[in-house]
């Protein structure tokens, strides 16, 4: 770009962004399809938080497709990278093993790693009382493989069990949504389980469940992902 044109482009950014901060107001009040959706998730789900209920029930295809853009970047990415992913790569292992890691990295992914792991857990198991859920989950589960990779570079990512996890994952969310349509008011319904008590661990029905199925499918792939992109 000419270096005259980069002025009045700054200048016109600089008018966009300086009337959206002057004209700036905080919300005070909800808009009506918050409210709505601020009272009728714990009413009708059972789930304190608001954000997973709508994104595990009253906008779940939402969520399906952002799972299923996730899987084509997954496998697009082992489409054009799956030729590298090989442990027999003699030129490979003398790449590798010309830096290796210090004696820190090592010891210390292997005290961080079960710690991600169960943080990751606990982020999955309670996506329906406050912040966190399955994508979420899933993608500090995926640290854990990129750690591993770091820090260890005999470390082969197992990329046969990640796909039949990934599969078994994506199959029983399908089941639980056509359970929904069966058993309770459409695809998706978390109401083929029991609400249990407001705020319990085990409550809001099928979302606990949707929750794991979906971390251990957004983990699997990003672990896929970062498995591949390994030098």
């Amino acid at each position: 770009m000419p270096r005259a044109a980069v002025i009045p482009l700054l200048v016109a950014l600089g008018v966009v962004f300086g009337s959206v901060a002057i004209n700036y107001s905080e919300r005070t009040v909800l808009p009506p399809l918050a409210e709505a959706y601020v009272e009728m998730v714990p009413r009708e789900l059972g789930a304190p938080n608001v954000i997973t209920g709508i994104l595990l029930n009253y906008r779940a295809f939402d969520t399906l497709g952002e799972v299923a853009v996730l899987f084509m970047v997954a496998a697009g990415v082992g489409l054009l990278l799956g030729g590298r992913a090989k442990t027999d790569d003699p030129d490979e292992t003398q790449r590798t093993a010309a830096v290796p890691p210090s004696e820190i990295v090592r010891h210390g992914a292997d005290i961080l790693v079960p710690l991600v792991a169960l943080f990751a857990a606990y982020i999955v198991v309670h996506g329906h009382l406050g912040p966190g859920g399955g994508f979420q989950g899933g993608a500090v589960a995926a640290s854990c493989i990129l750690l591993l990779v770091l820090a260890k570079p005999e470390y082969r990512v197992k990329f046969a069990q990640l796909s039949v996890m990934e599969s078994l994952a994506g199959l029983l969310i399908v089941l639980l949504g056509v359970a929904g349509i069966v058993f309770a008011g459409g695809f998706l319904d978390n109401r083929i389980l029991p609400l249990g008590e407001f705020g319990a661990l085990f409550s809001a029905g099928a979302i606990p469940l949707l929750s794991v199925f979906l971390g251990a499918k957004v983990g699997c792939e990003l672990s896929v992902i970062i498995g591949r992109f390994r030098a």
